[in-house]
C-alpha cells in the first residue's frame, strides 16, 4: 500500500487593514516568512514598503507598527494581500504554488469600503493573482476600479533603487489627492 502524498500546510495571510472611508487599496500577494513570523505586513527589514510610506504619509518604521497602520487608515489607504491562504516555500513570490491560492473576499471589502476607487499592486505577482482569481468574479463596482501595478517593495526586486521605487509610488499620493472630494 502506498502512502498518501502529504502537501505542506498552507500559510495564512493577515486581515485587511481598512476603514470604511478608504479610497485606495494597496495589495500585495502574500506575506513573506519574516512578516508571518512577526505578524506584521512588510516586516522584512530590507523591504522598502514602510520607508516609502514614511516619506509619503509619515508611516515609517520609526513609528510602532499599530501607529503605522493607523496612519495609513487615516490617510485613506487600505492594506491587504490577494491570497488569504497558499503554499509557498520561503518568501519569494515566484515560489507561490499558484494552484494552492485561496483569494481573500474582495466583494465584502468593496461593500464595506464603498469609497475605494484605486487598487495599487505591490508588484507583478499581486496583479497577476488578482486578475486571475478575483477580478472576473467581482460584482460592480469592483470590476471597474482603476488598477495599477507598482514596482515591488521587496528586497528581491533589486532592479530599481529606493528613489526610483519612491518616484513611482508617489502615484498613491496623487490618487488620494484626486479622490479627496469624492
Amino acid at each position: 500500500m502506498s502512502a498518501a502524498l502529504e502537501l505542506p500546510a498552507k500559510d495564512e495571510g493577515f486581515p485587511c487593514v481598512a476603514d470604511p472611508g478608504a479610497r485606495v487599496l494597496v495589495l500585495g500577494s502574500m506575506p513573506g516568512q519574516a512578516s508571518l513570523a512577526a505578524a506584521q505586513y512588510y516586516a522584512h527589514p530590507r523591504n522598502a514598503f514602510w520607508e516609502i510610506m514614511g516619506v509619503l504619509f509619515g508611516a515609517g518604521r520609526e513609528l510602532p507598527y499599530e501607529a503605522r497602520l493607523a496612519r495609513l487608515r487615516s490617510s485613506g489607504i487600505a492594506l491587504w494581500d490577494v491570497a488569504h491562504r497558499c503554499r509557498r516555500p520561503g518568501s519569494l513570490d515566484a515560489a507561490i504554488d499558484r494552484d494552492s491560492v485561496e483569494p481573500n473576499d474582495f466583494a465584502t471589502l468593496f461593500s464595506a469600503c464603498p469609497r475605494l476607487r484605486w487598487i495599487f499592486f505591490n508588484g507583478a505577482t499581486a496583479e497577476a493573482l488578482y486578475r486571475r482569481l478575483v477580478l472576473n468574479d467581482l460584482p460592480e463596482p469592483g470590476r471597474s476600479m482603476t488598477c495599477r501595478r507598482l514596482p515591488s517593495t521587496s528586497p528581491a526586486h533589486a532592479a530599481l533603487d529606493f528613489e526610483a521605487k519612491l518616484k513611482q509610488w508617489r502615484v498613491v499620493q496623487d490618487a488620494l489627492a484626486a479622490s479627496s472630494g469624492c
